[in-house]
């Protein structure tokens, strides 16, 4: 039995000592030595097995590394794709990596194969955006051959690529600098937007005074010679309303919602009908008059002068209103004008309701004298508010005045001071 085995070793018999060199046998020092100590091994029979024995394993181990069979080779292709799978870690490749010197060339080997395999991808995906481009022009050429327009701009400008680039090229340009230029018109500083602003409260606050010291025939006539004059005011107007600690408008939206289908309500001084706008969808009828009409909601007039409603002086007129609103309409130097129109188109017993600023009031109890002279009574007085004083009036018979007794009501146009702005 053999003293040790080794897979792919093998010994022809136990090794035994030769008596006749007992001495340590000297490296020789040249080549003439070696050869004749070759020689001299190959003379004994001893020396001469161990050496063919080795011989032979060396060349069974060459040929294991070099050149190996079919089935193990096919085993180690397999264990290099399952090494390339991603997903595993590289902990299990350094435990299968050999630790002898030739087997050292194989990781070297596996990166060359996965660059050119990582080279052949990028090489396919190139090649599919060229053909991507291909499809892409060709598409193009057979949509511009379809059109006749695309085929004039090709025989008079040449190739169908220049034709097509110069086609795009006055589209797009254009839109660029329409951009730009909105741009610029609407990109302001700091410092511009604050003049701007200054300038806007100072135009406003110049219609504002100017609409308080004339009557309506004056405002009228400036509002249809310059509309502009109107939306400037109006816009001016909304800015202030978010300083007040309560609109009026939103008031009435409030209190009015509730009445019934159907109910007339008449706005004068509208603005932009923004009590039509809130109380139309709940099926209230909402007819609002100004100085210029926006075309949709808002139906010029004189509201000092004459409102196209139906209705007379006398108190069996065909009137149709329910509620008349005057939300700080009454500017005008010509006021009582808009209250005795009011009064004409009302209904018996219709409701009279008006908001103005408490600032503007010299005598708050001859101006309720005034309203009710016209022909109205006072129903209730809201003075709650810092800003505005709420008064409710109705409808109630009256005698017919003489044009002197008008003129008398008139003449008492200064209970209601102008709103005027300290100079800056």
């Amino acid at each position: 039995m053999a003293l040790f085995e080794v897979p792919g070793w093998s010994l022809p018999n136990a090794p035994t000592r030769s008596t006749s060199n007992t001495r340590k046998r000297k490296r020789p020092s040249d080549a003439p030595g070696v050869a004749a100590a070759a020689a001299a091994a190959l003379s004994s029979g001893s020396s001469s097995t161990k050496l063919r024995s080795a011989v032979q394993n060396m060349e069974r181990l060459m040929a294991s590394l070099g050149s190996e069979p079919d089935g193990e080779s096919t085993k180690l292709q397999d264990k290099k794709q399952k090494k390339d799978q991603p997903g595993k870690s590289s902990r299990v490749n350094r435990q299968r990596e050999p630790t002898d010197g030739p087997l050292k060339s194989r990781p070297e080997s596996k990166q060359s194969e996965s660059k050119a395999a990582s080279k052949g991808k990028q090489r396919g995906s190139v090649d599919s955006k060229v053909k991507q481009k291909e499809s892409a022009k060709e598409t193009r050429a057979s949509v511009e051959e379809a059109t006749p327009v695309a085929k004039k701009q090709r025989r008079g400008r040449g190739d169908g690529k220049h034709s097509s680039q110069k086609n795009i090229q006055p589209t797009t340009k254009p839109q660029l600098s329409e951009t730009k230029g909105k741009k610029k018109e609407e990109g302001l500083t700091a410092l511009q937007a604050n003049m701007k602003h200054s300038l806007d409260g100072a135009r406003f606050r110049w219609i504002n005074e100017t609409l308080y010291k004339s009557d309506s025939g004056s405002a009228h006539n400036m509002m249809r010679e310059n509309p502009d004059v109107f939306s400037e005011y109006h816009a001016g107007f909304r800015h202030q309303v978010h300083s007040w600690p309560d609109n009026p408008v939103s008031h009435y939206i409030f209190h009015l919602s509730s009445r019934p289908s159907g109910t007339v309500i008449v706005d004068l001084g509208c603005g932009d009908a923004a009590l039509a706008k809130a109380l139309t969808p709940k099926g209230l009828v909402v007819i609002s008059y100004d100085l210029v009409s926006d075309g949709d909601f808002v139906v010029e007039a004189d509201i000092c002068a004459r409102i196209p409603l139906p209705g007379s002086e006398n108190e069996d007129g065909a009137q149709v209103a329910d509620v008349v609103i005057c939300a700080l309409s009454l500017m005008s130097t010509n006021w009582v004008g808009c209250i005795r129109e009011a009064w004409r188109i009302l209904k018996p017993r219709g409701e009279l309701q008006i908001a103005e600023v408490t600032s503007r009031f010299t005598d708050m109890e001859a101006f309720t004298s005034v309203v009710s002279s016209v022909g109205f009574k006072l129903k209730s007085k809201d003075e709650r508010n810092t800003h505005f004083t709420l008064f409710e009036f109705v409808k109630i018979a009256r005698e017919i005045k003489s044009e002197k007794e008008w003129q008398k009501l008139m003449a008492r146009k200064s209970i209601l001071k102008p709103c005027e702005y300290k100079r800056r």
